[in-house]
């Protein structure tokens, strides 16, 4: 990759020369995984650091420049900012890590990760949901594993909505401008020190991206923008928002992403070995990297071919309707020439996103990634088995067994999603060095030595940290006059410590099935009112703004909120995104997750619940299918082959019965010292088998064993042989 040259400036204060490396630290997502680093920007200024949701950059902007006069005076403040600044360099600077030592010979290959969202920290609205979380975790962890990527998305000015829900408990989708200044991006530039921007056609003009980058430890996340004067009013919106639009937009958009996002990474020289397609809208990366191939001279055979071999393609989705379908005819309209670049007929060209299922007019874009990739895979084993089934026909003849699909089981980056208060526990039983191990399992079993009492009190501090988190919030939106007395009830004001805890928190799509514990009203009232075993459940969660359905369920769960039968044992808290995510999986007792079965691809929410001691209440489906084992939280054993309706009263059965007979109890079976012995043995199995197996480190060490190595290694056997034959002729 060519070196960048100093980024641009930003607005900071003064800051004194004994602190002038606190923009660098600022600047770097690494800060946001490391908990020195997090200490450091609280203890510039605790209040601001809260009120800008922990976003460093902001608050250098904000912070008096007397306060960092005083700070820089501050033996014990200058201790920990030379401890961060010292640990900070020799991070970036390490070369002893784990791809260093297991491939020693591909450190200088490189891995291109595209994805039309990234999740990285909510003072980056980049995502929408679990596909971006898990695409940042995915970049984290392959900086903390020394994997040589670079990520590919976009620069969204407007990126996902930030939800409100009225009075009336209908969501409304408000898109704020991203304020770009008070963030980790910077422009990308050239060795001149200009903006690169790289250029797309589309339809009958020409769409102009500028190019942004964001540091994530030491991975380079670059963003498209098109939001530049050269191109069309309509055009400049293209990268808005997230998700948004019409199936033109969307075409649009995925134009930009595969073939801008390929043309950028040349623009910087960046020359990849590995290109990772992360779902299907980033799939037309394939279509300028053959483009590319045939413009070298070979062959559209040997493009494909060459193409192919260096492609890893990853689906999360399992439902039909979730996978990009354009008709020919738009096809057609928007790259219109682009075939002939490609020495193709428009026939042969279609036949490139071609799914036997659907009509030959269509291009399928998930049959266009993988027809052109060598390593294709689904989420977990479950969802392998249905990308199977669903994909089968592009292999004519084969037994679903025979079809070449993968499985790598989403995990989650385990020090962004660890509560501080668990880290230092982890650190006390498992060894200080113990996130460098996090997918050893063996190390996990020392989770057993914990003292029942100290790690019960630390779930309980967690509980209290959300409910005051809850309040909090809802305390500013009765001050600035946002909330309503009953919308104050509704969003968790009468919460409180004691009862059992049950968090549901994920996208209010159809199939989650989010009002699924509203089945028998009367029965779950029993359970929430019973005055010495109560339980209350806290929802969080958005609907896509088109989604009438989602934002129905979201309407229903509002009212029960509000019903005073249920005495305030329901809260719908709303705006859901990383930093309520995170006070949400480590605060509450119980993580419910109940779709219709098999339509959850992997999920991740519940993986990181039970990092945080917090067990699983789930339906089989996913990753939960390979990671309950009987001792670590509860099975909702669904019945998928049912009508809709009658898997539905099935699972909710089960649900209450599991609730009735064996979750509520053990959790008030207290001991005289007031510890549930019994729930503190659940949580312990959780952490010491779901942590490890389920990490992101596991995770990005599977794909590189299993794809990019194999791939980086044939292409340097390629390029040997090749210089070896010019030499030799």
């Amino acid at each position: 990759m060519t070196s960048q040259p100093p980024a641009h400036s930003t607005a900071y204060p003064a800051i004194p020369s004994a602190l002038h490396r606190l923009p660098d630290v600022a600047k770097n997502l690494w800060w946001s995984w490391t908990p020195l680093a997090r200490e450091l920007f609280e203890q510039l200024d605790p209040t601001l650091w809260r009120l800008t949701h922990h976003n460093p950059v902001r608050e250098l902007q904000m912070i008096d420049p007397e306060r960092l006069v005083a700070l820089s005076r501050d033996a014990v403040f200058l201790r920990l900012y030379t401890v961060t600044v010292r640990a900070f360099d020799q991070y970036m600077a390490a070369r002893d890590h784990w791809f260093g030592r297991t491939y020693p010979a591909l450190r200088t290959h490189r891995i291109a990760y595209f994805s039309a969202e990234f999740g990285l920290h909510s003072s980056l609205p980049l995502y929408s949901g679990g596909l971006g979380i898990l695409a940042g975790d995915h970049l984290k962890e392959a900086s903390d594993l020394g994997v040589p990527m670079v990520g590919l998305g976009f620069m969204y000015s407007q990126a996902y909505f930030r939800q409100v829900v009225n009075a009336e408990g209908w969501q409304i989708a408000v898109y704020d401008p991203f304020d770009r200044e008070a963030s980790p991006i910077e422009p990308a530039l050239t060795s001149s020190g200009a903006q690169v921007t790289v250029s797309v056609r589309i339809a009958d003009r020409l769409v102009t991206c500028k190019v942004w980058r964001v540091a994530v430890g030491r991975v380079m996340l670059y963003l498209l923008d098109s939001d530049t004067p050269e191109n069309e009013p309509a055009d400049r919106e293209l990268s808005a928002r997230l998700y948004g639009g019409d199936l033109h937009t969307r075409l649009c958009q995925e134009i930009l992403l595969g073939i801008g996002g390929v043309r950028a990474l040349r623009a910087m020289g960046v020359s990849p070995v590995v290109w990772h397609a992360n779902e299907g809208h980033p799939a037309f990366l394939t279509l300028e990297r053959i483009r590319e191939g045939v413009i070298q001279g070979l062959s559209p055979a040997q493009a494909i071919d060459l193409v192919r071999n260096t492609t890893v393609f990853t689906s999360h989705t399992p439902v039909p309707a979730g996978h990009d379908i354009f008709p020919a005819g738009m096809i057609r309209e928007y790259l219109q020439g682009y075939w002939d670049e490609l020495q193709m007929s428009f026939e042969e060209f279609l036949a490139l996103g071609r799914h036997p299922g659907y009509s030959a007019d269509h291009f399928h874009m998930t049959a266009l990634g993988i027809n052109l990739a060598v390593f294709v895979n689904g989420v977990s084993h479950v969802h392998g088995n249905v990308t199977r089934s669903m994909f089968r026909s592009l292999w004519p003849g084969r037994t679903e067994d025979e079809i070449p699909i993968h499985v790598v089981t989403n995990g989650i980056h385990v020090p962004t999603w660890i509560a501080p208060e668990m880290h230092r526990l982890y650190s006390k039983y498992l060894g200080p060095n113990w996130i460098a191990h996090c997918d050893d399992q063996a190390r996990w079993q020392r989770v057993l030595d914990i003292p029942d009492a100290e790690l019960w009190e630390t779930r309980q501090f967690l509980k209290r940290k959300l409910l005051n988190f809850i309040r909090r919030r809802i305390g500013l939106g009765w001050m600035h006059g946002d909330l309503s007395a009953e919308q104050v009830i509704a969003q968790g004001a009468l919460l409180r410590s004691y009862p059992l805890t049950i968090g549901f928190a994920r996208r209010f799509a159809t199939y989650k099935r989010a009002t699924l514990l509203f089945t028998d009203l009367e029965r779950l009232r029993r359970l929430l009112l019973d005055p010495w075993k109560p339980v209350q459940i806290v929802f969080a969660g958005k609907a896509h703004p088109a989604d009438e359905h989602g934002r129905a369920l979201i309407h229903e769960v509002y009212r029960f909120a509000k019903d005073r039968g249920f005495g305030g044992h329901i809260a719908f808290v709303e705006d859901y995104d990383m930093h309520l995510a995170k006070f949400l999986v480590q605060g509450v007792d119980l993580w419910l997750n109940n779709p219709r079965a098999p339509l959850e691809a992997s999920g991740t929410s519940g993986q990181k619940a039970s990092l945080n001691g917090v067990p699983n209440v789930s339906v089989v489906d996913g990753w939960w299918a390979e990671g309950y084992d009987g001792t670590n939280g509860w099975a909702i054993t669904s019945s998928p082959n049912q009508e809709p309706e009658q898997q539905d009263r099935h699972d909710a059965e089960a649900l209450y019965g599991l609730l009735e007979q064996e979750i509520i109890p053990l959790y008030y079976e207290r001991t005289h010292d007031g510890v549930p012995h019994g729930w503190v043995r659940i949580i312990k199995n959780a952490i010491r088998t779901i942590a490890p197996t389920f990490s992101a480190r596991r995770m990005l060490k599977d794909y590189v064993t299993k794809a990019y190595a194999p791939i980086m290694s044939r292409r340097s056997t390629s390029a040997k042989r090749q210089s070896i034959g010019q030499v030799t002729g």
